[in-house]
């Protein structure tokens, strides 16, 4: 999909296997994927240090929370989504749109044309 061609989206997930599918989606709509992180440590050097479009970033990284990952990326001025099974975002990110896992190619396009500038 030209659209979305050579964005680089960070993604945050700690299931290797879901991390697979949302890449698999993601680069079947042209997107050069960052990572996958599936740890907190990981997710935070590459927010701070890649050049990074947009990201999607699970809450919960097994019981450690992404909020410090959004936060470096906020001050980067990087737009971003939060994804969860649970529905909720975390407290202080009302902003930042949710993607429900598991993940869809619909949606998944619907997030990044709301964060992308036209």
């Amino acid at each position: 999909m030209i659209e979305f061609e050579g964005v680089r989206v960070l993604v945050v997930e700690d299931e290797p296997v879901v991390a697979m599918c949302l890449e698999d989606i993601l680069e079947g709509l042209g997107c050069v994927t960052i990572g996958p992180a599936s740890r907190l440590a990981e997710g935070l050097a590459l927010a701070e240090n890649e050049p990074i479009d947009v990201a999607i970033l699970d809450i919960n990284l097994g019981g450690e929370w992404s909020t410090r990952i959004a936060e470096a990326l906020r001050a980067r001025g990087v737009p971003f989504a939060f994804a969860s099974g649970y529905g909720t975002c975390p407290e202080g990110f009302d902003g930042p749109p949710m993607i429900e896992k598991p993940y869809r190619e619909a949606e998944v396009i619907g997030t990044l044309r709301e964060l992308l500038p036209p």
